[in-house]
């Protein structure tokens, strides 16, 4: 059994069509179903059955599949880990993030890291709250930030960066829109524009209008914070959100205020798997991630 051949395997099983396949990797159709055959034949068993003019797995084949996947991630790790032993300037770190940091945190420190090690690579992975603890436990990526920092996991390493409070967002018409500070149940007969249901971000701001008493009326959904903002923008409703996602000034047509009480806070933090070494360059940027959100809060 040879790599060559998982490889091709996994790339016909992908795109369901040999032909496809074979452009894909450049080489010959006829080179791909040759070593097919020959690992089947090694196997003893059928890996695709022909549906029309394309190809599909047999139920042995998506049994085979999933195995592989996991094999050539692993000898795929292997490789990075000996490339950037070898040149650890050189090496590319795998960064999940989530779309309320993205705006600032993520820029600010990318940006000063690459000022030291200009040659090492970044390859960013936006995803759901649940689905970076997951890339991290998996393997798909080694190092994610996340904002709350998830509990205690037997799995993941965790390191609380900073602390920051949620303010209210609201229309610049909005009749609370001139006060300095507002309390959560100032909110109680708003309409809310909110993440969806399953992002962590809703779940703090229910956490909060519960905690003072009522259940926010979600008017509107957005999945990304400039749709959110947007919205609130256009007088659809208020919503909360984490200092850390306004620039200097909030967006247009709006009004960004404190709130008092009950305070909103949520942790952002790092996380890393805990049964899993990370590559030199993932190290050293490990490092210098904490030791540069520790140099921010010295000085604020």
């Amino acid at each position: 059994m040879e790599l060559r051949q998982l490889r091709y395997f996994m790339e016909v099983a992908e795109r369901e069509h040999v032909t496809e396949a074979a452009e894909h990797l450049h080489v010959a159709q006829s080179a791909i179903s040759l070593q097919i055959a020959k690992l089947e034949a090694e196997l003893g068993v059928t890996l695709f059955e022909r549906a029309g003019r394309n190809v599909k797995l047999t139920p042995i084949g998506r049994i085979f599949l999933t195995h592989v996947k996991t094999a050539m991630k692993a000898i795929d790790y292997a490789k990075e880990k000996v490339d950037e032993y070898l040149d650890p300037e050189h090496g590319t770190i795998k960064i999940g993030y989530p779309t309320s940091l993205a705006s600032q945190l993520l820029p600010s420190v990318v940006s000063a890291f690459r000022n030291q090690h200009p040659y090492v690579s970044f390859h960013l992975r936006q995803g759901s709250y649940s689905f970076l603890i997951d890339a991290v436990k998996n393997g798909d990526i080694n190092i994610a930030f996340l904002g709350p920092v998830p509990a205690k996991d037997t799995d993941i390493d965790t390191h609380i960066l900073f602390t920051e409070h949620m303010s209210a967002l609201l229309p610049a018409s909005h009749r609370l829109a001139g006060r300095s500070s507002l309390y959560i149940s100032d909110l109680r007969d708003e309409d809310f524009v909110l993440f969806p249901k399953g992002y962590v971000l809703q779940q703090i701001v229910v956490d909060a209008c519960r905690q003072a008493g009522f259940v926010p009326n979600i008017k509107s959904e957005g999945e990304d914070m400039d749709a959110i903002k947007g919205l609130v923008s256009a007088g659809i409703g208020v919503s909360l959100l984490p200092d850390s996602t306004f620039s200097d000034t909030p967006p247009r047509f709006t009004v960004k205020i404190p709130v008092e009480s009950p305070p909103v806070r949520r942790t952002v933090g790092i996380i890393v798997p805990r049964n899993r070494e990370l590559s030199p360059s993932e190290k050293s940027f490990y490092q210098f991630t904490k030791e540069f959100f520790s140099v921010l809060e010295r000085f604020q």
